[in-house]
């Protein structure tokens, strides 16, 4: 399909040169470097790379992320998401966007001040672990998304928390030492999303893994994230 590759290639959001930065310390609005009177606030866009979603999780642009996340976070928030992760796709070691053609492209608002409200979209976006603020004019973005955790499912309409279960049993499920290992990437990545280890367990019992492999996958995948706390 030429026609969609294309549109998808100009909705590629970074600048060729971002405009020079004038002499003295840059001001900070929204989030954003602003580069001086007159021009707009450039931002760099990087991958948020974790090995775990990245490896489980859903594109942006995917059936999931309009079906189920799309409720919870709204449209402003999935647009600039979808957005952002555009430019990832095209520029993998990241890119600088422009805030003032961003928002205006998507229709929510100016970027000049952190009450604007696509500054509060990118909040929005943080709030949910979507992307995250990388010094004072960086930006880190998932380039792919966890599936909802517990708290975020019981916000969807009834008709869709069934269906997100349905989507769960319906996933391809592998055989043996492979489905063990799935189990365990899946309660690390609804741990990412914020679920404890009783909701971690009860969400791998309704996808009908084994109550024994989900007990193990459980503890090993909270055993795994505990050390990487105290590495780090």
């Amino acid at each position: 399909m030429p026609f969609r590759s294309d549109i998808v290639s100009l909705l590629d959001p970074s600048v060729e040169s971002p405009p020079a930065t004038p002499s003295g310390d840059p001001a900070a609005v929204g989030g954003a470097t602003q580069r001086g009177a007159g021009h707009p606030d450039i931002v760099r866009v990087e991958a948020w790379l974790d090995p775990i979603v990245d490896e489980l999780g859903v594109h942006p642009r995917s059936a999931y992320v309009e079906a189920f996340w799309l409720p919870v976070i709204g449209p402003s928030c999935t647009w600039l998401i979808r957005r952002v992760t555009t430019g990832l796709d095209a520029h993998p070691d990241g890119y600088e966007m422009r805030l003032d053609h961003c928002a205006a492209e998507l229709g929510i608002g100016g970027s000049r001040s952190k009450n604007a409200t696509f500054a509060r979209t990118v909040d929005r976006c943080a709030q949910f672990g979507l992307m995250r603020r990388d010094g004072r004019s960086g930006l880190q973005v998932r380039r792919r998304l966890p599936p909802l955790n517990r708290g975020h499912v019981r916000r969807l309409p009834e008709r869709l928390i069934g269906l997100h279960e349905r989507w769960g049993l319906e996933s391809p499920r592998p055989d043996g030492s492979e489905l063990a290992e799935r189990a365990k990437r899946v309660a690390l990545a609804l741990f990412e999303s914020g679920d404890d280890v009783e909701a971690v367990e009860r969400q791998l019992h309704r996808w009908h893994f084994h109550p024994a492999m989900a007990h193990a996958a459980v503890r090993w995948a909270d055993d795994y994230r505990r050390a990487g706390r105290e590495a780090a």
